[in-house]
């Protein structure tokens, strides 16, 4: 009895067209040793020890540490066995879900459609499935007098998968879905970073709330009515933000990822130092449903640094045009990225470049590439003190306001001056010193 329903449930998967990949992964693979190891019960249970009893001994063994080793892998997750198969099924990348993002269901080649169905049914047999029969399995196997405890938890959200009772028949919701969140790694994270010629997703991001903010209103609305722009599908405007160190250049970037990431905005970080591998990195992008900002955090070039040149294609674009979808935002201290000498002016002599000039204003205006110039001034005193009592007020600090005045000002002469930095700074001390409640900037 149970060999033959754990071979019912593997052929099952077996059987997969597109979707087998949603058990390559720990919990998959670990549910899956579970139905192979009961499997082979009855079939060889002699396979491993000296005689059929040691093999029994052993198969039991096997039984145990398979069921134990996915109850742990499913209680790190911290999801319910169901709620991890959507996931996965949601998160997809398969010839499907990839081709549904850009062609109209009604266009895939209807082996497509049929596949995907089959697979469908597949995958709502297995969630429908009673897991509570692999505890009940490994008790009557291992002769133990209470069954293993089953993994349960509450399911975290509804979806429309959840809420349907014939899979198959939620094909169109399906694409709509993946249409809207993308698949694959654009569907896991929302912030990526290019690291060794591929992208990789950022498991903890870090979240800004745009609310905290403060001081720089005219450049933070400015900034968001661009990035609404690219989220409605209109033209979006690459964006140079520059100015005073500290005064939230690349937090107000951060900070839209926080607000948007719902809406399909996603961010991928590059460092500068792999510019040149920009063009690769906007090549994969156009198809995608999503909305793309590359960010280059404190950008500057060298005099003798040639990846401006790479940057400069994706400002300007190519023969190949850029996606509608993908921008680029840039932090820097400098208005004129490239760093100029006075040595680089032309002087006319034998053996100099005779249009120099041309290449000092190649320098000079590449900044000019970016279609909207954000600057960022320093801070005064009425501005740093207007951050430090917004930032008091969001964390409920309880303090006289002169008190709060008095302090910030010490802070700023004593260490990095007035910034928003150093006001955020301030506030975390203050808080580490009254024991107020920090607020959650994630919330």
């Amino acid at each position: 009895m149970i060999e033959n329903q754990s071979e019912f449930i593997l052929k099952r998967i077996a059987s997969l067209l597109l979707y087998e990949s949603v058990f390559n992964n720990e919990v998959g693979e670990a549910f899956l040793k579970i139905l192979e190891t009961l499997d082979k019960g009855d079939r060889d249970p002699n396979a491993i020890g000296v005689d059929i009893r040691q093999g029994q001994k052993c198969y039991t063994r096997d039984c145990l540490q398979a069921y134990g080793n996915w109850f742990k892998v499913l209680a790190a997750q911290n999801r319910s066995w169901q709620d991890y198969l959507i996931k996965q099924i949601l998160e997809n990348d398969n010839p499907f879900s990839q081709q549904v993002q850009k062609t109209a269901i009604s266009d895939l080649p209807p082996s497509l459609i049929a596949a995907t169905k089959y697979d469908l049914q597949v995958l709502e047999i297995i969630y429908n499935w009673d897991i509570q029969h692999l505890s009940k399995w490994v008790k009557e196997v291992a002769n133990l007098p209470v069954a293993p405890v089953t993994w349960y938890c509450e399911t975290c959200s509804k979806t429309f998968l959840h809420q349907t009772k014939n899979w198959a028949n939620a094909i169109e919701d399906l694409a709509c879905y993946y249409r809207q969140n993308g698949t694959g790694i654009f569907a896991i994270y929302d912030a990526l970073r290019w690291e060794q010629g591929e992208l990789r997703g950022i498991v903890r991001a870090d979240r800004v709330d745009l609310e905290e903010i403060v001081g720089y209103e005219s450049q933070k609305n400015a900034l968001i009515k661009n990035t609404e722009c690219l989220l409605g599908g209109y033209p979006a405007l690459h964006v140079l933000l520059y100015g005073s160190r500290g005064s939230g250049k690349s937090s107000l970037v951060k900070g839209l990822l926080q607000k948007y990431s719902d809406r399909g905005l996603r961010l991928i970080e590059v460092d500068k130092l792999h510019l040149n591998d920009l063009p690769k990195i906007v090549e994969q992008l156009p198809e995608l449903p999503q909305k793309f900002i590359i960010f280059v955090d404190d950008l500057s070039f060298e005099e003798d640094d040639d990846s401006f040149k790479a940057l400069k294609v994706v400002l300007e674009g190519s023969l190949t045009a850029r996606g509608k979808n993908v921008v680029v935002y840039a932090t820097s201290n400098r208005r004129h990225l490239i760093k100029e000498f006075f040595e680089d002016r032309p002087h006319p002599k034998d053996g100099d470049e005779i249009h120099a000039w041309d290449t000092v204003q190649e320098k000079l205006s590449f900044s000019d590439r970016f279609g909207l110039t954000l600057t960022f001034e320093p801070a005064n005193q009425e501005k740093y003190l207007k951050i430090v009592t917004h930032l008091a007020t969001r964390a409920k600090i309880k303090i006289d306001s002169s008190l709060l005045e008095f302090g910030a000002k010490q802070w700023a002469t004593r260490h990095n001056g007035r910034s928003g930095r150093s006001a955020r700074q301030f506030i975390d001390f203050l808080i580490g010193e009254l024991g107020s409640p920090k607020i959650n900037s994630e919330s």
